[in-house]
C-alpha cells in the first residue's frame, strides 16, 4: 500500500499534552472530561489550540496549533489550559500531569464512549484497561520524506535521554515501583506500541503498513503507536516516548530538545553525512535503563558499546547543539534542560515528597497539583510537611 507523507514546514512544531482531572480535595481521578469538552466545544471552535478527550474519561488532551517556534506552540498550550480552567475551577476539579497517577486504580476508571476505544479494550483486555498513563507528544515538521526514517533511527540514540528527562511515573496504583518511568514499560504492552522497527526508508514503512493492515492488526497508520513514529497526515516526526511532564516549562524544555535534535540530523543529511545509530539490542537496553533509573542511568551511546551517564551525555549534547537552539529561536526553552538536570525530573521530586510524607501518596498528588499551577516549589512543599 502507499501512504502519502504530507507537506510541512521544516522544524515546525506541534505539541500534545495529556492532563489528568482530579478531585480538588481527595486528589483522586474524576470522570468529568466529557462534560468539560462539551462546554468548551463551541468556545474553542476557532482557536489555534484544541481540547479533546482520550481513552479514559479522567483525561483531557490539549494540543497546540502548528508553531514556527516552541514558544508559539507553548503559548497555544497555555491558552488551552486557561480555557479548561474556566470550566474546571468552578467544579473544584484540579489539573495535574505525570506519567501515572500515584494511587488511582484502573478498575475505577471509565472508558470514553468511542468505537475505537471500545475496540482497543476488547482486543487488549486487562492490559488495555491498565493504560492509566499520560504523556506528551512532540511533532516536528520534516520537509523531505526521504529524511524521515534516517532521522527516526538517529533519534532512538536519544530516546533514553528524553525518557529520563520526562520520567514521572515512579508510583503505580498505590505502590512504589522502583522505576523512574513505569509508564514506559506499561505502554509497550499494547499492540504496535514500543520501540520503532529499524526501517531504512519510506518504502519499507509502506510494506510494514500493508502487512499490518492485511492481517487485521491495524486499520491505518494512526494506529502505529511507536515511541517515535512518522505522522503521515501532518508531515511530521512524532516523539511519544516521554512521560507526561509535570510543568509547562519542562514541557517546553523537552520539546525544544526534540526540535533541535531533528534539525541537527536534518542538517547532517543535507551535508551528506551518515547519521549515528545503535544496534536495536542496545536501543532496547537503553530504554529499560532509563525507565528504571531515570537521570541516574548509564546508557550506551555508540555501536561499540561505550557507556556514559545519561545526564553527563545530555549536557555534552546540549552544549554541542546550543547554536541550533539559537537558530530555531528556542534558546530560552533549551536552557531549561539544565534545571531538570540539576533539580531532578518529576519522578525524583515525587519520591522526595512521598518520603517526607511517610509514604502518603495523597501528598504526592497535591504536590503535582501545586506544580502544575506553578505554585509552591518542592522545597516549600517539603517545608510544609516538616522537612
Amino acid at each position: 500500500m502507499t501512504e502519502a507523507f504530507a507537506t510541512s514546514a521544516r522544524a515546525s512544531v506541534g505539541l500534545e499534552w495529556e492532563l489528568m482531572l482530579a478531585d480538588g480535595e481527595t486528589g483522586d481521578l474524576v470522570p468529568r472530561a466529557p462534560e468539560v469538552i462539551d462546554v468548551l466545544e463551541d468556545v474553542t471552535e476557532h482557536e489555534r489550540y484544541t481540547v479533546t478527550g482520550e481513552l479514559l474519561t479522567n483525561t483531557v488532551e490539549v494540543t497546540s496549533g502548528i508553531g514556527d517556534t516552541i514558544a508559539a506552540a507553548v503559548d497555544d498550550i497555555a491558552d488551552a489550559i486557561a480555557a479548561v480552567r474556566t470550566v474546571t475551577n468552578p467544579l473544584d476539579i484540579e489539573l495535574l500531569c505525570a506519567g501515572s497517577h500515584p494511587f488511582a486504580q484502573w478498575y475505577d476508571q471509565q472508558v470514553t464512549d468511542k468505537t475505537r476505544y471500545h475496540k482497543l479494550i476488547e482486543r487488549t483486555q486487562w492490559w488495555g484497561r491498565n493504560m492509566m498513563i499520560w504523556g506528551i507528544h512532540v511533532h516536528v515538521g520534516v520537509e523531505d520524506v526521504n529524511k524521515v526514517f534516517p532521522i527516526i533511527n538517529a533519534l532512538t540514540v536519544y530516546l533514553p535521554h528524553l525518557q529520563a528527562l520526562s520520567a514521572s511515573s515512579p508510583f503505580w496504583a498505590g505502590e512504589r515501583t522502583g522505576y523512574a518511568s513505569n509508564r514506559a514499560l506499561v505502554f509497550q504492552q499494547l499492540p504496535t506500541a514500543g520501540l520503532p522497527w529499524p526501517l531504512r526508508d519510506w518504502a519499507e514503512f509502506e510494506t510494514y503498513l500493508d502487512g499490518m493492515v492485511r492481517t487485521g492488526v491495524i486499520a491505518d497508520a494512526s494506529e502505529v503507536r511507536w515511541d517515535i513514529r512518522p505522522a503521515p497526515r501532518w508531515g511530521t516526526i512524532e516523539v511519544r516516548a516521554c512521560d507526561g511532564m509535570s510543568t509547562l516549562p519542562e514541557l517546553a524544555a523537552v520539546a525544544s530538545l526534540v526540535q533541535v535534535l531533528v534539525e541537527h540530523f536534518s542538517r547532517e543529511l543535507d551535508e551528506g553525512r551518515e547519521l549515528v545509530t545503535l544496534p536495536p539490542w542496545f536501543v532496547r537496553e537503553n530504554k529499560w535503563r532509563s525507565a528504571r533509573y531515570g537521570l541516574d542511568a548509564r546508557v550506551i551511546v555508540d555501536a561499540e558499546g561505550t557507556q556514559r551517564p545519561v545526564a553527563e551525555h545530555l549536557r555534552e549534547t546540549t552544549e554541542r547543539l546550543a547554536d541550533i537552539a539559537v537558530d530555531l529561536k528556542c534558546a530560552r526553552e533549551f536552557a531549561g534542560l539544565e534545571r531538570i538536570l540539576t533539580e531532578g525530573a518529576s519522578s525524583t521530586r515525587q519520591t522526595l515528597v512521598a518520603d517526607a510524607a511517610n509514604g502518603d501518596l495523597r501528598e504526592v498528588v497535591q504536590h503535582l497539583i501545586r506544580e502544575f499551577r506553578a505554585g509552591p516549589t518542592l522545597r516549600e512543599h517539603l517545608a510544609s510537611l516538616g522537612h
